[in-house]
């Protein structure tokens, strides 16, 4: 099971942290990534944190802006959003794997019920 938090209203510009915990999955085991949904558009890749080796992999639209970290003593990742943007509104999504399509959906095999962000212009 993944449960997210921290999700909530800003204004563009501002920050926010997300967590999501890991429980019945020791998350060392794994990669984790973030993915975002907005309202209409499919699930799209926003971070991913590998198991080997702890490499950080980013989309595009978030490169510099968004940080994946986790903590494998609390089994938590974390995705530090700084200098938000509108069109960074979507719900965002945790998610667990070991598949090295690690960009795409099919690279996870369990999914978090998602935190919305919402960003005022």
């Amino acid at each position: 099971l993944l449960v997210e938090s921290g999700g909530g209203l800003v204004q563009a510009g501002g920050s926010l942290r997300l967590s999501c915990v890991a429980s019945g999955r020791t998350i060392s085991r794994y990669t984790m990534g973030w993915f975002r949904q907005a309202l209409g558009k499919e699930r799209e890749f926003v971070a991913a944190n590998t198991w080997s080796g702890g490499s950080n992999y980013y989309a595009d639209s978030v490169k510099g802006r968004f940080t994946i970290s986790r903590d494998n003593a609390k089994n938590t990742v974390f995705l530090q959003m700084n200098n938000l943007k509108p069109e960074d509104t979507a719900v965002y999504f945790c998610a667990s794997g070991t598949n090295i399509r690690f960009t795409t959906k099919s690279g996870y095999d369990l999914w978090g019920q998602g935190t919305q962000v919402t960003v005022s212009s």
